[in-house]
């Protein structure tokens, strides 16, 4: 492909629209620049570019849920790609199947419709599935900014601010501990571990990497 004939815009980018190849249903749009296209042609999972944090990212990468390409096409202006894919599991952040999962009706109000892919019973069988839940909305949060986020607080302060929280919390468990008190050590481990998520995204260290280790010493 020839990717001369594309017309990106004044920042190098090009929406794609991704859609399920056997349904037709549309399942989200990111952007692309030329290094997210050859990534995706390459690999034949979608690649796009990340706006906020300004680098490549693979669909998937900490989900899993990838989306493997089944063709590949261009609009009549040049000007908007579309991927039909073959998705794993769900394309939205929220565990929706599709990210276009809220209807709007003939006054504007929003009724919303999404059929979770995974019933929250089910999940929750497997507590461990909260964790990656949590850091996958610590990674949504990074990548699509929310006024009033404590989450995008901390991004926007930057490392510093969230090594102090880190510090600051595991201090509050081990006042706990010392309390010997089950419930505040509970709700004292449950903020350390979410800060401890906000480090991971800001160090862009996975789950898959913090497991894998912690096999390895098994």
């Amino acid at each position: 492909m020839n990717l001369e004939t594309l017309k990106f815009d004044k920042d190098g980018l090009i929406p794609a629209i991704i859609q399920d190849a056997n349904s037709g249903e549309v399942l989200m749009m990111a952007y692309m620049n030329k290094e997210s296209i050859v990534k995706s042609l390459e690999t034949s999972k979608t690649h796009f570019w990340s706006r906020s944090r300004q680098k490549l990212w693979m669909k998937g990468e900490s989900s899993g849920h990838v989306q493997t390409i089944v063709d590949m096409y261009m609009d009549c202006d040049s000007d908007t790609l579309l991927f039909k894919v073959k998705q794993t599991e769900a394309a939205c952040h929220t565990g929706n199947y599709s990210c276009f999962f809220n209807k709007i009706d003939n006054n504007g109000g929003i009724i919303d419709i999404g059929e979770k892919i995974f019933n929250p019973k089910d999940v929750y069988e497997n507590k461990a599935a909260i964790l990656q839940e949590l850091y996958n909305v610590v990674v949504d949060r990074r990548d699509n900014p929310k006024e009033g986020s404590y989450t995008n607080y901390l991004f926007t302060k930057g490392i510093d601010k969230i090594l102090k929280k880190v510090g600051e919390e595991a201090a509050e468990v081990i006042i706990a501990s010392k309390n010997r008190s089950k419930d505040e050590v509970t709700y004292e481990v449950s903020d350390l571990i979410y800060h401890l998520m906000v480090l991971l995204v800001e160090q862009d260290v996975t789950l898959d990497d913090i497991f894998a280790e912690l096999q390895k010493r098994r």
